[in-house]
């Protein structure tokens, strides 16, 4: 049993249960989940993800600010959406830069499953800066790399993770609930 493993799990709850109530103190929690899965995924040869780690941390320290200047520590943040063209774009990006990502891992690593951990990692880079920018689509993004991430962490054999990520599927859905229900309350205030 990996003691690491199981505390990055209780970090990672700690983190999503917060950014499905909008409460900007979900960031400590974030910024301390992705400092020990990083060490975990590079152990296991998940490059992309370990990496991905890295992005994380300062996205999470951007995320904090970028929250905390439109009043996140005083009320919840308030939800956007993009545009049908910005949504579109955004698919498209996130396909070419998985294939390009996976294939430099196949090319220059020996990461396991450079294409499957490529297209993980992209799309929670897109997810994770539509989060920071209080996008709603950020959790139907959320919902696919999960989806995604949970067999590749069960056949990497880390099973806290993937559990871990099985959570962060149903949170996800209850966040798109919670966000769309918040978008519309503040539509019908404007």
């Amino acid at each position: 049993m990996d003691k690491l493993e199981i505390i990055a799990t209780v970090l990672g709850l700690a983190n999503i249960v917060l950014l499905v109530r909008r409460n900007i103190w979900n960031y400590p929690f974030g910024l301390a989940m992705v400092a020990l899965y990083a060490h975990i995924f590079f152990r296991e040869k998940l490059y992309s993800d370990a990496l991905l780690q890295l992005f994380f941390f300062v996205i999470q320290l951007y995320g904090w600010w970028a929250w905390w200047r439109v009043g996140g520590s005083e009320h919840k943040v308030d939800v956007v959406r993009l545009t049908g063209p910005a949504r579109a774009a955004w698919i498209v990006m996130i396909a070419l830069l998985s294939l390009a990502w996976g294939t430099m891992m196949h090319v220059y690593t020996d990461a396991s499953f450079p294409w499957w951990d490529a297209s993980v990692a992209v799309a929670s880079i897109a997810a994770q800066i539509l989060l920071a920018r209080r996008c709603i689509e950020n959790w139907v993004l959320w919902i696919a790399v999960d989806a995604g991430a949970i067999p590749l962490y069960l056949v990497k054999s880390l099973p806290f993770t993937a559990g871990l990520y099985m959570v962060f599927l149903v949170l996800c859905v209850l966040g798109l609930r919670e966000w769309a229900t918040a978008k519309r309350e503040g539509e019908a205030r404007s």
